[in-house]
């Protein structure tokens, strides 16, 4: 069990690679119901002024909150989870995309038993959610 003695400020508690394809942007529409052109048609987003297809917004910060999951157990124990976005993630059609997460302990609450978790979310060695933290309830 994970408490709030086991771990420390600076720690990188987990770490994960994501890989994205049209297929997956494709599945997640269906999920989300957000079928916006964008996520599936080049012509569509080079027009608006995009390089190409773009994943969801929200598929990107679904994902980037699974390593905490996976890290402390439960997703029940995910008590906040707040993210910016800065960059879009292009899917190319052949290549795909891939999405890097690190996540490192920012604050450790003892007395809430709650730990801030700090995602850097990169695609291309950039940021691609900026901000984005999750609070964990731990004990």
């Amino acid at each position: 069990m994970i408490s709030t003695d086991s771990i420390s400020v600076g720690e990188v508690v987990a770490e994960a690679e994501f890989r994205l394809t049209r297929d997956s942007l494709v599945r997640y529409a269906g999920a989300s119901g957000d079928f916006n052109p964008i996520h599936y048609r080049d012509d569509v987003a080079q027009s608006v002024g995009l390089p190409g297809v773009l994943a969801h917004g929200m598929l990107t910060m679904g994902i980037a909150v699974q390593p905490v999951i996976d890290w402390v157990g439960d997703p029940a124990k995910i008590v906040d989870y707040q993210v910016r976005f800065t960059r879009p993630v292009p899917v190319d059609a052949a290549e795909g995309a891939t999405v890097n997460v690190v996540a490192k302990v920012g604050t450790i609450d003892i007395e809430a038993g709650i730990a801030r978790i700090d995602l850097t979310v990169t695609f291309g060695g950039e940021t691609v959610l900026g901000k984005a933290q999750v609070r964990v309830s731990l004990d």
